[in-house]
């Protein structure tokens, strides 16, 4: 009998034909353990059984599993999908309720019997009680009736902090490739193409992995810049070669996870001889403690920065767009994203026309209560963690408020793998200081998306500076609108230079942190 549901964009009806049983689950968080707080459970955007079918078609992991198991006449077996944006470190009821839940609901059908299973995980996922909440949820699914046995592959993040758990309990996890991850959909269609093989050809691969004394800054994974392109090009290569290598992951690590797995680390899907797997390893390690040199980022400070900007202005204005990144506050990697380092100082420049958005919902709900025109006290906060700025006290005057929710302009985005097709900005509102336009918004908003600004009438593009708190993930997006990018140096919790965090359970030794002979 097939199982139908209706697609959210349209009238008709989609059919998971039957075919080979394949229960799908998801847990997805970047765990940032060293910002102050936790992440809770009304954090997660939760789907369970039936409203799973939701994501169906939308441009997230999820629907592009979805949409393949379709095509394939899969029988899909929907669980429990649970995701939030990046933050502190989560809650361990968070982990514990998901799981028995997720029991309830799968336990059964795992026991009645079902072909494989298929998993979306991020890969740096950290419990106050279990810092490695991937591996974890992996063993703890192998334990139960009917699933011990069966294949189990999956997609995750390419920033994991890949554990040898992860490796020993399922057979196939494939990473992203690109970042900003564009690939996120894709990626996970591959996964489940892979298994699909392994169906159908009644192959097991096996994961092999190496964890390497490295420590990447976000700042330093970009795809397509050193020293991630020479990785991945080297493992595009080594897929090529080796004709038992089903996947060869280059997993860049999160390092703002303190972890006991948290690095750059590489791994090998396979179902030949592991000395063939373990020789390409230690190909990939050796490159990457060649070039040691790529993995560290320098920025330019605010003073030097700002100089460059106030002599533009001099010389006739600045010409085009000049993009402040602000790697310090990075809401991808966790960061609050209401850091006021950089708007101080535009301020206090007296740069023209100038942009950025900010997290502060306790603002928005103030200035709820004003009119347009209305000129407002407001306080922004710039707190978050121990590395962050003192907050500031400006006379504001009031735009206008918006609904927040917005259609992302690049449904291949790296916002599109984290939330599908549309995100939430909460209600947000739009008021100006000194010729500063500041953006005010109730939820964290990545900027990975043009549509975050010209959703409430803002054209990006017209600004002369335009403040950006991302390292990597914003530059599909504004690439192609920039005449200039600057990364600078502020205080906050996603710094760059990861000697200032106060490691306790990483591996060591590990690079930067300490001398790699």
């Amino acid at each position: 009998m097939a199982l139908r549901r209706k697609h959210r964009y349209c009238d008709e009806d989609i059919v998971i034909k039957r075919g080979f049983q394949v229960l799908v689950f998801g847990l997805f968080h970047e765990t940032h353990c060293f910002l102050r707080g936790s992440t809770g459970t009304k954090a997660f955007e939760v789907r369970e059984e039936a409203s799973v079918f939701d994501a169906m078609g939308d441009s997230s992991p999820l629907g592009g599993v979805l949409e393949y198991a379709d095509q394939q006449g899969w029988d899909v077996v929907p669980t429990l999908c649970a995701s939030a944006v990046p933050g502190p470190m989560v809650e361990a009821e968070v982990f514990e309720r998901y799981w028995h839940r997720f029991e309830e609901i799968a336990a059964p059908r795992l026991a009645a019997g079902v072909d494989a299973i298929f998993a979306i995980l991020h890969g740096a996922f950290v419990c106050d009680h279990q810092c490695d909440v991937d591996g974890e949820v992996l063993r703890r699914i192998r334990t139960l009736p009917g699933a011990s046995s069966i294949p189990m592959f999956g997609v995750y993040d390419l920033h994991a902090n890949y554990s040898q758990a992860m490796a020993m309990n399922a057979d196939c996890l494939v990473g992203y490739r690109e970042n900003p991850h564009t690939d996120a959909r894709e990626s996970a269609i591959r996964a489940a193409a892979m298994l699909s093989r392994s169906l159908l050809e009644r192959k097991r691969p096996r994961q092999v992995l190496k964890q390497v004394p490295v420590l990447l800054p976000p700042t330093a994974t970009a795809s397509r810049a050193q020293p991630m392109k020479r990785l991945l090009e080297l493992a595009r290569r080594l897929e090529k070669q080796h004709s038992s290598f089903w996947a060869v992951n280059v997993n860049a690590g999160f390092a703002y996870a303190d972890t006991p797995d948290t690095g750059l680390s590489f791994s090998i899907v396979t179902d030949g001889d592991e000395d063939e797997a373990q020789e390409a390893l230690n190909e990939l390690t050796e490159l990457a403690l060649e070039h040691l040199e790529d993995c560290t980022s320098e920025l330019e400070s605010m003073q030097q920065v700002f100089h460059r900007l106030k002599e533009m202005q001099r010389s006739g204005g600045i010409p085009g767009l000049t993009v402040l990144v602000e790697p310090s506050d990075n809401i991808g990697a966790g960061a609050p994203g209401n850091g006021t380092a950089l708007l101080q100082a535009m301020v206090e420049n007296e740069i023209a026309n100038g942009a950025i958005c900010l997290w502060a919902p306790e603002a928005v709900e103030l200035l709820s209560k004003n009119q347009p025109g209305d000129v407002v006290s407001l306080q922004f906060e710039g707190s978050g963690s121990m590395y962050s700025n003192l907050p500031l006290f400006f006379e504001c005057e009031l735009l206008r408020l918006c609904d927040g929710l917005f259609e992302l302009e690049n449904k291949q985005s790296h916002l599109a793998s984290m939330s599908g097709d549309r995100f939430d900005m909460g209600q947000c509102a739009i008021v100006t200081h000194r010729g500063v336009v500041i953006l005010l918004t109730s939820n964290r908003t990545p900027p990975m998306d043009l549509g975050q600004w010209r959703h409430v009438g803002l054209a990006p593009e017209k600004f002369s500076v335009l403040v950006v708190k991302a390292a990597v993930a914003h530059r599909k997006a504004y690439d192609p609108i920039a005449a200039r990018q600057i990364w600078v140096d502020t205080p906050g919790p996603c710094s760059s230079n990861l000697t200032s965090f106060a490691y306790e359970k990483i591996r060591r030794p590990m690079f930067p942190l300490d001398v790699i002979v």
